[in-house]
C-alpha cells in the first residue's frame, strides 16, 4: 500500500486521511460484528453508502478523519476522527474504532487518540475534546482514563443493542489538563 499523506506520525503509527481509494478496505470493516457492538452502529451500510461518505467527508470543515496504519507493516488497523469541531467555543467530539481485535490491548489506540489530541489541542487551539463510549466497553473507559478523560455524565439507556438497553458515558478532557499530562508548557 502507497504512504499517502502521512498528516501525523510517532513511533509505531502514522495517521493519514481516509480516501476515495480506500472504500474496497473500508467497507468490510463496518460489517465487522465486534466493531459495530463497540460502536454501537446498528445501521447496515450498502457499498454505495461508504462510497458516498468518504466522499462527503472530503468536503467537511468540522472534521479531521484519518485512518490509523501499522508503520512496520503499512497495515491500516483503524481510523480516528476529530468531528463537530466548533472553532468559535473551540471544542470537538473524538472517536475511534481498531477494525481487528488481534489489534487490540496493544496501546494502538491510545497512541492514534495522543496523536490527533495533540494536533487537536496544539494546532487547532482546541479547549475542550470530549467523547463518548458504551459502558459496556469497559476496556476502552480504562484507556480514556488513562489518557486524562473524566466522566462528565451518564445518558441512561440510550442505546438499544442486541436485545438490551445500554448507557453512554460522557467523557472530556481540557487542553490543560492534556498538556499537563504529556509535560507540554
Amino acid at each position: 500500500m502507497q504512504q499517502l499523506n502521512r498528516a501525523l506520525e510517532s513511533d509505531r503509527l502514522y495517521l493519514r486521511p481516509l480516501v476515495s481509494e480506500d472504500s474496497d478496505m473500508y467497507y468490510p470493516n463496518m460489517l465487522n460484528e465486534e466493531v459495530r457492538r463497540l460502536t454501537g452502529t446498528q445501521r447496515v451500510f450498502s457499498k454505495q453508502m461508504i462510497d458516498n461518505y468518504i466522499e462527503e467527508i472530503q468536503n467537511e470543515t468540522d472534521r479531521i478523519h484519518l485512518l490509523i496504519v501499522l508503520k512496520e507493516e503499512d497495515r491500516i488497523i483503524g481510523e480516528v476522527a476529530l468531528q463537530d469541531i466548533d472553532y468559535v467555543n473551540r471544542n470537538s467530539n473524538i472517536r475511534i474504532a481498531l477494525f481487528n481485535q488481534a489489534d487490540f490491548s496493544k496501546g494502538f489506540g491510545t497512541e492514534a487518540l495522543k496523536l490527533l489530541m495533540n494536533y487537536g489541542f496544539g494546532v487547532l487551539n482546541l479547549h475542550r475534546i470530549e467523547l463518548n463510549v458504551y459502558s459496556y466497553n469497559a476496556r476502552a473507559i480504562k484507556a480514556y482514563e488513562k489518557l486524562g478523560f473524566i466522566q462528565e455524565g451518564i445518558q441512561r439507556e440510550v442505546l438499544f443493542y442486541n436485545h438490551e438497553y445500554h448507557d453512554s458515558i460522557t467523557m472530556s478532557i481540557l487542553e490543560n489538563e492534556f498538556r499537563k499530562s504529556e509535560g507540554i508548557k
